[in-house]
């Protein structure tokens, strides 16, 4: 054993250290996060502090910040103290970027940034500052970071691999904490017997045997009691045997049993920088004065300092160890914590902002005016991007509120920030408080939009869709459409994720027609695209263009349009809409809606087989989606992108993405994903040729009582339908399926219905009506929809070919095949090809296209690199940094045989109007 946990030496370590030893030292090749978690005193600081011994050595930067129970309320705070060193780089980072980050910390006035435009420029920040031999991040007690800080940081650590910086991070056990959960981690257990054994003897000689046995026993292979208890008596523990309370208790008690021995104005010194939301000594020392009535000085530190509670550091006091704060805090009673937070709100006068939290602390009744100042800050921290700190602000503000309307008003707000952070759990407990008070009829609506924002309690019937419309209208009638436009918005939503039954739906349509707003309002589309796709579609498919064109720059207005025009069959306007608004919602930060748009991107994509934007669409959706806590759009990614490798031909690779997807979806019977799973599972097995299989996944798609069945996106399988009941003997059985959907039909227009139609009408037609059917498919200008059209051409030339019309067949064959080619369908390509091959024709092999080679988000990276793009800027769009850009294109390069990126044109097939 060469190093333990004493006299500046770490016992029973080693695996450890070599782990962290390896990823300081191996930095420059490889970049990433670990979070170091374990009880309290299991050694996770000096773990971390060797960390910071072996970058230092190397030459790295070092950056450090820890979280601070008292400090959590106080937005970036913990980030402010981490970038300090090299916030003077932000002068270098894009506008926005710059102005997002400086902003945050209030050092320039910006109207409000979302939390991931900050999370990028950190991110930039920190790659640019990691000259050299890299840098190191530090984050102790990372489960008491303020929530803004926290976001960003483990936003950061999921982007580092391709950077020289590493983030270490040090969590306690037993605090509920989101940071690093999806982050590599390291659990440091207790020592064993050994080095526990080491760590004793090395602070204390001499120790009678059964003293010395039952401190091991009692400290169970913990450090810091082995080092804390023993030094505090030089024996065991006089209060006996620690079987009945938690080693954490014990400990605090070591360390409050200190505080007895201080003389008064040190206890009151210490017991007020326990409490302070900052580590100033200068705050500390005037707000004991006003505690005591006296004068304190750092004279009366000293004491403190030789009980091995804090150290000083210029201005700066620290406590030796967390559990030492939480000690001081538990030895002090109420009525002093009390004093001592109003002290401080009183020296704090010059930063309202943590002032009036120790306001808030420091009384127990409800208070108006510390209540307003709450609020004030929860409107700055929302305008800063910090909207985890503004709930916290407003929901304290509730409680200090003794009006009922106030109180409610509050209570909403709170909610409201809730629902934008996806966390449900608080917005019902928010919810279930403010239902106990008075609301108005604006509030019961607000309230009523706020629980539709989830999918959670579809079965209670205030909740129900056609309920939320009553409210809707009478909101309206008050005066307040755009309230009710965000309700109906909700359950129109909610009718389309769970099949609301058609009087709801009908409702719902009913008083979205009824509101003051115009017929190509892209809300009003949403409303009756996601409510009454079919009954609706040729008001909204009417209405589609006009209401993009009235979009204009409106990046979330174009991307409301492009999520009607994917429930009404419009793909190709779909897809459009939403690439153009794509580049203002990610330069504005707001991933939660980047995540939805790329979903309907490649959702469309995929039914028009785009591969080239479907297939990095899709994917980007589910690492979005993840990363902003939306669930449903985490399954409508995946199984989008099990659709996509079907079309491709990857069998394995949609059983995984389907599975996934599924599993997920299954247990809230989310029919679009369970749809879309389905219809992947139908194109793999129809692609193998397998048509038996194919016709009962698809078929499914059609039975009202299977959790595959949905309404409106049953109507986009049915050409893949046909074509699997004509090869496996089913014609007849699908014939009632077809003549349900041609009376959908008279009241839509929707092009991917009509043209699924026009083909199963040709393909289950008998010999004497198929010739002209097809001819009447292929006349129909195919525009954008070139996989449709090349399917029909498959069709009608086996059917040729079956008439023996042999020359006939050929050209319809080729022309299939470069289609299904140029498209990279391969099993389509391959279908045309023993087509071809039985009509006596021979048939090139397909060369392997690039997306062939590329992972998805390397295709993504290739194909803004060959639109000229620089790494900044594609780094920009993917919220990535510049140099994990370069990175990726040095890993293309050799995939696809190319050694500069002016290559990149002549070989990735960049899609007109760019997903970027």
């Amino acid at each position: 054993m060469t190093l333990g946990m004493a006299g500046g030496h770490l016992f029973g370590r080693d695996v450890e250290l070599g782990r962290l030893d390896a990823l300081v030292r191996g930095v420059h090749d490889r970049g990433g996060a670990l979070v170091v978690h374990g009880e309290a005193g299991i050694g996770k600081t000096r773990l971390l502090a060797e960390a910071r011994r072996i970058a230092a050595a190397a030459g790295m930067l070092v950056l450090a910040t820890a979280g601070v129970e008292a400090e959590s309320r106080v937005p970036f705070a913990g980030l402010h103290k981490l970038l300090q060193p090299v916030l003077a780089r932000a002068e270098a980072l894009p506008g926005p970027q710059r102005d997002a980050v400086l902003g945050a910390f209030g050092m320039a006035d910006v109207g409000g940034s979302d939390l991931f435009l900050i999370a990028l420029a950190v991110l930039n920040l920190l790659a640019d500052a990691a000259t050299g031999p890299g840098a190191l991040l530090v984050v102790e007690d990372a489960h008491w970071l303020d929530p803004a800080t926290a976001e960003i940081l483990g936003f950061v650590g999921r982007r580092l691999e391709a950077d020289p910086v590493l983030l270490l991070a040090a969590v306690r056990d037993g605090f509920p904490t989101s940071f690093g959960t999806d982050l590599p981690r390291l659990r440091l257990d207790r020592l064993d017997e050994e080095a526990a054994e080491a760590v004793l003897d090395a602070h204390v000689a001499g120790l009678p045997a059964g003293a010395r046995r039952q401190l091991l026993q009692d400290a169970a292979g913990n450090p810091l009691a082995l080092v804390e208890l023993s030094s505090a008596t030089g024996r065991a523990d006089p209060a006996g045997p620690m079987t009945a309370r938690p080693l954490t208790d014990r400990l605090q008690e070591a360390f409050a049993a200190r505080m007895v021995q201080l003389p008064a104005a040190t206890r009151t010194l210490l017991l007020v920088a326990a409490t302070n939301d900052g580590d100033a000594l200068s705050e500390a020392l005037a707000a004991a004065a006003l505690v005591t009535g006296g004068v304190v000085t750092a004279g009366d530190l000293p004491p403190a300092v030789a009980a091995s509670l804090v150290d000083v550091d210029g201005d700066r006091i620290r406590f030796r160890h967390p559990l030492m704060r939480s000690a001081i805090h538990q030895w002090a009673d109420l009525t002093q914590r009390d004093a001592a937070h109003a002290a401080l709100a009183r020296v704090l006068t010059g930063r309202p902002e943590r002032g009036i939290w120790h306001r808030a602390a420091s009384g127990h009744g409800p208070d108006e005016e510390v209540a307003a100042g709450l609020e004030e800050i929860a409107t700055a921290a929302r305008r800063r991007g910090a909207t985890l700190s503004a709930l916290a602000a407003l929901e304290r503000a509730a409680q200090l509120t003794d009006d009922p309307a106030r109180r409610a008003a509050r209570l909403l707000r709170a909610a409201e920030a809730a629902v934008e952070l996806g966390r449900q759990d608080v917005v019902h407990r928010l919810l279930h408080d403010a239902r106990t008070l008075e609301l108005s009829s604006w509030q019961r609506a607000q309230l009523l939009w706020i629980e539709a924002s989830f999918g959670g309690g579809l079965r209670d019937e205030h909740r129900r869709p056609a309920a939320v419309a009553d409210v809707a209208e009478a909101v309206a009638a008050d005066g307040h459409v755009d309230v009710a436009v965000r309700l109906l918005n909700g359950a129109a939503l909610r009718s389309f994720w769970t099949e609301a039954d058609l009087p709801a739906r009908h409702r719902i349509v009913d008083v979205a027609e009824g509101l003051p707003i115009r017929a190509d309002d892209p809300d009003l589309l949403a409303i009756l695209a996601f409510a009454a796709p079919i009954e609706r579609g040729a008001a909204v498919i009417d209405s589609l263009h006009r209401g993009a064109a009235r979009a204009g720059g409106n990046a979330e207005a174009l991307r409301l349009v492009g999520s009607a025009a994917v429930l009404v069959g419009a793909f190709d306007l779909a897809e459009a809409c939403c690439t153009a608004a794509l580049p203002d919602l990610r330069a504005q930060g707001r991933l939660g809606l980047v995540a939805r748009a790329l979903g309907a991107q490649a959702w469309s994509a995929a039914h028009l087989a785009d591969l080239n934007v479907g297939i990095p669409a899709a994917e980007e959706c589910t690492r979005l989606a993840r990363e902003t806590s939306q669930p449903l759009f985490v399954g409508i990614g995946q199984a989008t992108a099990a659709v996509l490798a079907a079309l491709r031909g990857d069998e394995a690779a949609v059983l995984t993405l389907a599975g996934a997807a599924e599993q997920a979806a299954t247990s809230g019977r989310v029919r679009p994903v369970l749809a879309t799973a389905r219809l992947a599972r139908g194109l793999a097995a129809l692609g193998a040729g397998r048509y038996a299989d194919a016709y009962e996944h698809l078929r499914r798609m059609h039975d009202p009582a299977d959790p595959s069945f949905h309404p409106a996106l049953r109507c986009f399988a049915l050409s893949e339908l046909a074509d699997a009941a004509v090869h496996s003997g089913q014609h007849d059985a699908v014939t009632g399926i077809v003549a349900e959907l041609e009376a959908f039909a008279l009241q839509t227009p929707s092009p991917a219905l009509h043209g699924g139609l026009r083909h199963a009408r040709a393909v289950l037609a008998g010999d004497d009506e198929a010739e002209a059917l097809f001819e009447a498919a292929l006349r129909v200008d195919a525009g954008p929809w070139p996989f449709a059209r090349a399917r029909v051409q498959l069709a009608y030339g086996q059917w040729l070919r079956r008439q023996r019309r042999i020359a006939d067949s050929r050209t319809l064959l080729r022309t299939a095949r470069d289609t299904f080619d140029t498209l990279g369908t391969v099993p389509w390509g391959d279908h045309a090809r023993r087509e071809l091959r039985a009509s006596g024709e021979t048939s090139r092999r397909q060369i392997v296209d690039a997306r062939d080679r590329l992972t998805a988000q390397e295709l993504q990276i290739a194909q803004m690199a060959a639109e000229g793009m620089t790494n900044r800027e594609i780094g920009e769009r993917l919220y990535l940094s510049h140099r994990t850009i370069s990175s990726h294109l040095h890993r293309i390069f050799p995939k696809l045989e190319i050694t500069s990126r002016s290559q990149l044109a002549g070989i990735v097939r960049v899609p007109a109007g760019h997903p970027a």
